[in-house]
């Protein structure tokens, strides 16, 4: 393999104001002069950014010439001749002065135009005041016109009031009065003069040109006073108020600057005056919100009450604990019943109700599977369920039986019933005909007919609606006990997650719960599933403990005190069976032992390996051995020529015989005791040390 080229090894260049440095550990870094960032990774270069194509955009014929002047999308000018099929940069010395003239008109235009829309927004502003006027004008006219029509004894009273009180001013109160004037006119003043300057400024950032706006910014001037009388001038102020939706529980302050810019608020000649039309407007307006929450309340509390119910309860599994947590603060909750006894009365009756039409429901959707197994004539006997179901799975009856489950055992039981109606019940009365009978009135005798065929009719089809019934309720009693089974075991892998836990201390947490109160099971049935979880749960936690005493003591001869106890204590299968000193010793003592006696088992086994592959004894007890069959083999005496040691030396490489090396004089026994038996040492000797051939053919054939 040739080596890489030098120059595949060289970084990219550094982006401008970047430089790179090495630190005291000798990593390199790098550092950007200009922001004062520094990072590990190496800043690649930006990516050239593609310019857009430079195209003309705008084309200008030079009157009185074969050229025009382009200007490109970038903002370039040059000028091309068709004829010539010539373009140049800089402007041809034969059009210098076509191209002035044609400058100098372009510049009176943009001139003109500025002056025309200028004054198109001189014209609109005059036009835009007068409307303003006029508008206040009417507005005047108008409170006027209805305050003379609806004049009550209580106005008259507080007009007549009024001027007697402003006949006799204090001196003090109408230099206030000019005061306040005058403070307003200076901040109207003011701000107009910023209003002038802000579009004045504006106007030269649009126009781009160095004439300046004119100095007279058009504005709407309201004049100083209004000859309007004090009540007209509250009826507007009011007014005012309402439109901008002043908070009647906010004070003066925090509302002034929300209405203190509209024209209307100097219609009240004082401060005095414009507060108390405020006052009287947050009291009139209060009063109108709570006439308003008042009505509100008055709405049928028990409509309301009902209405939560049906959108909130959806299943009658609900509680009436976490219903009324969730909505108690809510006030079509608590707006109807004398008291919480009540409403839950109310509660339960609506549970009940709502089992009651989701039955009705359940029913008319099982009667409705039925019409449609018939209409569809595909529900044979010996049809599959799988067949049958493709078939109508598009139909929504088969969409209204919610369990796939539930759908099958009804499809089970329809053709249960099926097959019963091909088979005369003998309970059934025959169908005896009625034969005609002279003198009688042929069309009595086809009434007759019809009727007996109708009733009996009536009676078949009422058995089998029983028995199809009867079969429905046995196949819901069983399809609920399962459910109930799998929702319980649910529910206690949810709650019960401790290996410690009993059905006495944790039955009030499972009360809690609805899936307990609401379960279709026996009590009984309940604490026997509560104790096989424990058990499964205690197992569990027992298999992992005697994995840690198998980490910790590998050999049979380990000691309790050998462990690390402390460790094992706080371990999580030790904390979570609750297990001391005590107990732990207990449970180690237990599992050696039944370690032990499996480990004498399998020793025990040893003996029996082997017999089903190894020589079997002839029936007629002539096991010949040596060249020809020189002669019998005596078991009994090669058993005892055999040596104990030479067993040890086959044995001593197994698993089973080395896991009593801590005892080596009872292994030694236990292996005797397994050659006194005769059959099994027969079969261990053959397997592990008998020779394929004779020892003198071996001989023999080794010679030759």
């Amino acid at each position: 393999m040739s080596p890489p080229h030098p120059l595949a090894t060289v970084p990219p260049p550094l982006p401008p104001g970047w430089t790179e440095h090495v630190g005291p550990a000798s990593q390199i870094y790098f550092f950007n002069t200009l922001t004062g960032d520094s990072t590990y990774v190496r800043p690649l270069p930006a990516l050239p950014v593609s310019t857009p194509k430079e195209k003309p955009k705008i084309k200008t014929p030079i009157p009185g010439t074969d050229w025009l002047r382009v200007t490109t999308n970038q903002g370039n000018v040059f000028y091309t001749n068709k004829a010539k099929k010539e373009s140049v940069w800089t402007v041809p010395d034969e059009i210098k002065d076509a191209v002035e003239l044609l400058n100098k008109k372009e510049e009176d235009d943009k001139v003109q135009a500025e002056k025309e829309s200028q004054e198109k927004a001189q014209r609109d502003a005059a036009a835009e005041q007068e409307r303003e006027i006029e508008r206040i004008r009417l507005e005047v006219q108008e409170v006027v016109k209805r305050k003379a029509e609806d004049v009550s004894p209580s106005d008259e009273a507080v007009v007549s009031k009024k001027p007697r009180v402003e006949d006799e001013p204090e001196e003090g109160e109408g230099t206030d009065d000019d005061q306040e004037e005058d403070w307003q006119r200076e901040a109207a003043a003011q701000l107009a003069k910023e209003a002038e300057e802000e579009e004045t400024r504006r106007q030269q950032e649009e126009a781009e040109a160095a004439q300046k706006a004119p100095e007279g910014a058009p504005q709407i001037q309201m004049p100083d006073r209004v000859d309007l009388s004090i009540e007209e001038g509250k009826a507007l102020f009011k007014t005012l108020l309402r439109e901008k939706d002043i908070n009647p529980l906010h004070p003066w302050d925090t509302s002034l600057p929300l209405f203190i810019s509209d024209p209307r608020y100097v219609l009240l000649p004082s401060v005095s005056a414009r507060r108390e039309a405020f006052d009287e407007y947050c009291r009139e307006r209060a009063r109108e919100l709570r006439a308003s929450r008042v009505k509100k309340e008055k709405e049928d509390p028990k409509e309301e009450f009902e209405r939560l119910l049906t959108t909130e309860v959806k299943s009658t599994r609900t509680s009436w604990s976490d219903f009324r947590r969730q909505w108690k603060k809510d006030r079509r909750f608590y707006g109807w019943g004398r008291d919480d006894r009540e409403r839950e009365k109310r509660f339960r009756e609506f549970l009940k109700e709502l089992g009651e039409r989701k039955r009705a429901l359940a029913q008319k959707a099982e009667a409705d599977f039925f019409a449609l197994l018939r209409e569809s004539g595909v529900a044979q006997q010996g049809a599959a369920w799988k067949e049958v179901k493709k078939a109508i799975s598009a139909d929504p009856r088969y969409d209204a039986v919610g369990s796939s489950s539930l759908r099958e055992e009804l499809f089970n039981t329809f053709l249960t019933s099926q097959s019963n109606r091909t088979v005369p019940d003998p309970s059934e009365k025959p169908v005896v005909d009625i034969a005609p009978v002279e003198g009688v009135d042929e069309t009595q005798q086809r009434k007759d007919r019809k009727a007996q065929a109708v009733k009996e009719r009536e009676v078949k089809i009422k058995a089998e609606r029983d028995r199809v019934q009867t079969n429905i309720e046995k196949s819901r009693v069983d399809l609920n006990k399962e459910e109930g089974e799998l929702q319980f075991r649910t529910l206690l892998t949810d709650a019960i997650r401790e290996p410690q836990a009993t059905w006495e201390s944790s039955l009030a947490q499972l009360q809690s719960d609805p899936r307990f109160r609401y379960s279709s099971l026996s009590p009984g049935h309940q604490r026997h599933l509560f104790q096989a979880h424990v058990n499964q749960l205690r197992a569990k936690h027992l298999d992992n403990l005697q994995a840690l005493f198998l980490s910790n003591a590998p050999s049979l001869a380990t000691q309790f005190t050998a462990l690390p106890v402390s460790s094992l204590l706080s371990s999580l299968p030790a904390t979570k069976l609750g297990y001391d000193v005590f107990k732990l010793e207990q449970e180690f003592d237990q599992w050696q032992l039944t370690r032990t006696t499996g480990a004498r088992e399998a020793l025990r086994k040893i003996g029996g390996e082997g017999t089903e592959g190894g020589v079997k004894r002839d029936d007629d007890g002539d096991e010949d051995e040596g060249e020809g069959g020189g002669g019998n083999v005596d078991m009994k005496k090669l058993a005892k020529n055999v040596d104990i040691t030479e067993m040890e030396k086959v044995l001593k490489g197994d698993k089973r015989y080395i896991m009593f090396d801590h005892v080596p004089e009872q292994r030694e026994r236990w292996v005797r005791w397994l050659c006194s038996d005769y059959t099994k040492y027969r079969n261990t000797l053959l397997r592990l040390s008998a020779p394929k051939l004779s020892v003198h053919v071996g001989d023999r054939v080794g010679s030759s």
